[in-house]
């Protein structure tokens, strides 16, 4: 992987432990929001969208099991950062949503949110 890659999940999706109810995540919801407001800097990252079950088989393939909880970005080979959150393999990984929107911002030229 030689770009930064971003995994979210889907919007939209079901969960078998609140029948007749309907989702999304609002940590992911609010990142596309950012991706949407800015399509050229979003074109710098690889954005996986991904269905809400587990396992999330794009997510094991990159990450591996224990990193399943999105949204994610994983860095590109080499890179590091001061929010990452965690490590695969030598990948470092940010999955916290501010650690995400922070490293959007040094990495990809992002704007920051307003205080």
């Amino acid at each position: 992987m030689t770009r930064d890659r971003l995994f979210l999940l889907s919007p939209d999706f079901l969960d078998p432990a609140y029948p007749g109810q309907r989702f999304y995540c609002w940590h992911c919801a609010l990142i596309e929001g950012v991706l949407a407001s800015f399509p050229a800097l979003a074109g710098s990252i690889d954005v996986v969208r991904v269905a809400w079950p587990r396992p999330r088989l794009a997510v094991l393939a990159a990450v591996g099991e224990e990193n399943q909880s999105l949204p994610l970005l994983v860095l590109a080979e080499g890179a590091t950062s001061a929010h990452q959150t965690g490590s695969h393999e030598g990948r470092a990984l940010i999955a916290d949503k501010d650690g995400i929107l922070a490293a959007l911002a040094e990495r990809h030229g992002f704007p920051i949110p307003h205080p």
